[in-house]
């Protein structure tokens, strides 16, 4: 009875390795469109943004659309994320991280809302409308006006309050593609 256990198993576990083995072969590649449509993360230096633009007066609109069941009035907080406030508590016992005091570039706040956003339809809106609602939740921390166009240009020229707050460790700065992270923004 344990020869038969025993050989079963074997010939289960080569299948198994055999069909893991051939899972390579499983539908098709990607054609260069396919990829391109999921294409769509940004760097934190701008690269990747897409056209369009958005005031943080027609963001509120789009907010309270989409966004406001989860992360409350004005982005105070629900069940999702606080995203305003928080300024100065990172050092305390009690840290609030949101976009105005942990993010460190404006750039990743759109790419996060852009892939992520909103739950449970991510990409579902138009850019105009992630640039708007970036704007929004930017202007609701103090970091841009209500009125003024947030596009691919100025998106990334804006200084967020914990810009200088994350440490890039010295092992980094000797990993092997480092140059091609040089257009970074460093302050």
């Amino acid at each position: 009875m344990f020869l038969r256990s025993a050989a079963l198993l074997t010939v289960l576990s080569l299948v198994s390795i055999v069909s893991v083995a051939r899972a390579y072969d499983f539908g098709e590649p990607a054609t260069p469109q396919e990829i391109e449509i999921w294409n769509i993360d940004v760097s934190p230096n701008g690269t990747g943004l897409p056209e369009g633009s958005g005031t943080a007066e027609h963001g509120k609109l789009v907010f309270v659309a989409n966004c406001q069941a989860c992360h409350g009035v004005n982005g105070q907080g629900g069940i999702g994320g606080r995203l305003v406030g928080g300024r100065g508590t990172l050092a305390t016992a009690h840290p609030v991280k949101t976009v105005g005091s942990y993010w460190p570039y404006a750039a990743t706040v759109f790419d996060y809302i852009h892939r992520a956003m909103p739950y449970p339809k991510p990409g579902s809106l138009s850019n105009d409308d992630y640039y708007a609602v970036t704007a929004y939740i930017l202007n609701l921390n103090g970091i841009w006006p209500s009125n003024e166009k947030l596009d691919r240009t100025n998106l990334p020229k804006i200084k967020m309050p914990n810009r200088n707050g994350f440490i890039v460790f010295p092992e980094w700065r000797n990993w092997p593609n480092v140059n091609a992270w040089r257009g970074w923004p460093n302050n």
